[in-house]
């Protein structure tokens, strides 16, 4: 074996090795270790004047020759027989005879070619190119391109540059399979690493030697970054909208900032365009997305939707944002929804716009608020309150002084309501609210204890009409001003105790937690102030040590309580891991209930509901969590949540869960409907092949001013089946609901082929939304090595 070092850029050789060595040259002149010093470079180390970067031009590289026989002269022309290669930093060549041109860098391969650079292998009978350029051509070459794990088979390939070639008479793909399933037959292919695109002429897509796709220019990616290109169609079909076929095309237009056409067919209703744009800088980043139909087939009208969403900083601690969406008409999203995604429980629409001024210690802001309201005409709901505008000053500092959390939140609101059903639902006005607070906690090893006072403030200025809102009778006489002032105070106190058992035979750690939350507010009427943006908040853990029942300023609630809890965990002794918890709360009651929300019923009981938790990892792949509320007074459950998931192994899971929640007993403008109702969600291998996925939601609640019983409000079936190591199919039928009297069919397919993309529409967000612990049956991709490919 004879190896010759040729330095291009001195015109030196290196020392001749005898057959069969196996030593590595290292010429007297070759380059120092570089050593690049950083501005970030630690303390005590520095940038010596003597170390330099050297940088060498393509016809300055050294070239390493290897071979069992060498001839010619290094300095003109060299000739390798047997197992010959030709090695430079930036590539390697082989071949069973290479003729090397020094002053060119012309190499001709006779015999078993094989070349590698940047990861992409080639392989072919012979070649001839210039190790320079990299130009040149070879015959029946064999292509491994490292980017994308693709491979290609040609009866010729011309390489114009590093980065450039044209293949012609090709079979391309991207499967990793011995034997692809899919593959791309074409003309010629044109390929740019640079640009990172393949172009194929008159390229026909066949899939499992089936063509399914065929035309005269198709691109592709040649490595896994994004290209400007049509996007693999997607296609289904629903009851609202027929046959739904949708071709995006993605224009990468610059590395901060890209866009997407989408031509739609809805079969029912005419052809849709729909678009988004995204973009990204140093201080602003967003996106618009629209759809625009032209006189739906099915409603008669133009259809249309945007939504434009903008972040921005100014500077200084300024910034400004918006968020602004709209639509053409209220069953927008019933008709259109886009396939899998269920966009038809959409109600309300935001449009807000924003600038505020944030600091360590001070967050402003003045915003508008508006909202649009989606109307089911089988139920109608009343629109919320627009902010027009709404001013905001929040401040916080906490361990200041000794200890002391100070926070104080204060809002200025001008609120209007949209007509509704012809009228006005509410009277509109204004609302100072400030509320300043401070605590001060005490945390020790076992132990906390934080009291803590604040004062509410709230100011009326309302305009309150001629008519008589919620039953209250006439309040034409009601004051234009109002105000409340409530102070609040409270002290929150616990306890951690723990002791070594075992739990299910292992050894754990048992926690014993007790806690105390004591609140007392004076009482203030305020049955004169109108109600803005309050509702009476579900009770539960959280709620139970907060200071309020209601959610926002409009009513607060008048209290002398106490809050009782104690719960207790096993901890797995080793890992920490929480095997299991259990816990109970109850509040009790010093004084009945004064304050109150239009027509609701206040409360006389001296103790609340019982509220349990409970959670358990049975096994490592069984666990459990029940929840409940329990009245004490009528021995009824209030709410309830019991839920079970059982997870044996990889792309298996079965979720069983129960809600029930009673019908509230306040007007419905404040609260929820009721709520009975059993959930199944199925992820299943029926062979290693073939899975089953699966969801229904089934409501046991009757409501005969609805003339409501039991039904199914979501179906959803599908199968899965994994082919080989390169492509999935999938089929899924959903039903849902999209009005309280109106429900959609869909049903669409997928065929994800690895290294290409998708054909048809996915539903993998669908499946991992609806069904808890989905995995999807193709496992993730591995990220490669700086070794990938290496020789």
């Amino acid at each position: 074996m004879v190896r010759w070092l040729i330095l291009s850029a001195l015109g030196v050789a290196g020392a001749v090795h005898a057959q069969g060595t196996q030593d590595n040259v290292k010429p007297a002149t070759a380059a120092e270790p570089r050593l690049t010093a950083s501005p970030r470079i630690e303390s005590g180390l520095r940038q010596d004047s003597r170390l330099r970067e050297r940088r060498m031009t393509d016809d300055a590289v050294p070239a390493f020759m290897e071979a069992d026989d060498i001839q010619g002269d290094p300095s003109s022309e060299v000739t390798m027989t047997g197992n010959a290669q030709v090695r430079r930093i930036d590539g390697v060549i082989k071949g069973d005879r290479i003729n090397y041109q020094h002053e060119t860098g012309d190499i001709d391969i006779q015999g078993s070619a094989r070349m590698m650079r940047d990861g992409t292998l080639i392989t072919g009978p012979s070649a001839r190119m210039n190790v320079n350029t990299y130009s040149g051509e070879i015959e029946k070459p064999n292509f491994w391109i490292g980017a994308n794990g693709g491979k290609a088979v040609a009866e010729h390939a011309d390489l114009f540059s590093s980065s450039q070639m044209r293949l012609t008479t090709v079979t391309y793909s991207g499967c990793p399979c011995e034997k692809p399933s899919w593959y791309i037959k074409a003309n010629t292919v044109d390929i740019d690493f640079d640009e990172n695109e393949g172009v194929a002429r008159n390229g026909v897509l066949y899939f499992k030697d089936v063509p399914i796709l065929a035309s005269p220019y198709l691109t592709f990616p040649v490595r896994k970054e994004r290209k400007s290109g049509f996007l693999m169609p997607t296609y289904g079909t629903s009851s609202k909208s027929g046959l739904d076929i949708a071709l995006p095309y993605y224009f990468n237009l610059a590395p901060n900032y890209d866009l997407t056409l989408t031509p739609r067919y809805l079969g029912k209703r005419g052809m849709q365009l729909g678009g988004e744009a995204r973009y990204l800088g140093n201080t602003y980043s967003g996106f618009l997305q629209g759809t625009y139909l032209s006189n739906d087939k099915d409603a008669g009208f133009d259809r249309w939707m945007y939504r434009s969403v903008h972040y921005q900083l100014l500077g200084n601690g300024f910034y400004a944002d918006w968020d602004i969406a709209n639509v053409s008409d209220d069953n927008y999203f019933r008709d259109m929804s886009t396939l899998g995604l269920n966009q038809a429980s959409t109600t309300y629409l935001t449009r807000r716009g924003r600038v505020g001024w944030s600091s360590t210690y001070w967050d402003t802001y003045a915003q508008v608020l508006k909202y649009r309201t989606l109307q089911d005409p089988g139920a109608p709901l009343a629109p919320p309150y627009d902010k027009e505008p709404e001013l905001v000053l929040n401040g916080a500092r906490y361990n200041w002084l000794g200890g002391f959390d100070t926070e104080w939140n204060t809002q200025a609101v001008r609120f209007r309501r949209p007509l509704f059903q012809g009228g006005r639902i509410g009277p509109e006005g204004d609302r100072l609210v400030s509320v300043p607070t401070i605590s001060f906690p005490v945390v020790r090893p076992g132990w906390y204890v934080t009291p803590k006072a604040a004062l509410n403030y709230a100011k009326y200025q309302t305009d309150w009409y001629n008519r008589d809102w919620f039953g209250l009778g006439n309040l034409s006489e009601y004051r234009r001003g109002a105000s409340r002032t409530v102070p609040i105070f409270s002290v929150d106190a616990g306890m951690t105790f723990e002791r070594d058992t075992t739990l299910f035979g292992k050894d754990s750690t048992q926690t014993l937690e007790p806690r105390l939350f004591y609140l007392r507010v004076p009482y203030r009427n305020q049955d004169a102030l109108p109600v803005y943006d309050t509702s009476l908040a579900d009770f539960s853990f959280e709620q139970a040590f907060q200071d309020n029942i209601y959610t926002g300023y409009d009513r607060i609630a008048n209290a002398n309580q106490l809050t009782m809890a104690l719960t207790t965990r096993w901890l797995d002794a080793n890992s920490g891991f929480q095997r299991a918890s259990l816990g109970v709360a109850q509040r009790l009651y010093f004084e009945d209930q004064r304050v109150t929300l239009p027509r609701e019923t206040p409360r006389e009981n001296v103790r609340s509901d019982f509220l349990v938790g409970a959670s358990a990892a049975l096994t490592d792949t069984l666990s459990t969590d029940v929840a409940a509320q329990y009245n004490p007074y009528d021995n009824r459950w209030s709410r309830g949540l019991v839920s079970a998931r059982w997870s044996p192994q990889r792309l298996t899971t079965i979720a069983l869960a129960y809600r029930y929640q009673r019908d509230p007993q306040l007007d419905q403008i404040y609260s929820p409907q009721g709520q009975n109702q059993v959930s199944l969600g199925v992820q299943w291998p029926f062979t290693n092949r073939w899975y089953g996925v699966g969801r229904v939601d089934y409501s046991m609640r009757r409501d005969e001013s609805q003339d409501e019983g039991p039904r199914i409000t979501q179906a959803i079936a599908g199968l899965e089946y994994k082919g080989d190591c390169c492509w999935v199919g999938r089929v899924v039928y959903q039903r849902y609901a999209v009005a309280a009297n109106d429900t959609n069919s869909a049903i669409f397919f997928q065929l994800e082929l690895t290294g290409l993309g998708s054909l048809g529409t996915d539903p993998i967000k669908l499946l991992d939304r609806s069904i808890p612990g989905y995995q999807s049956v193709t496992p993730p991709t591995q990220a490669g090595t700086t070794f990938e490919r290496y020789e």
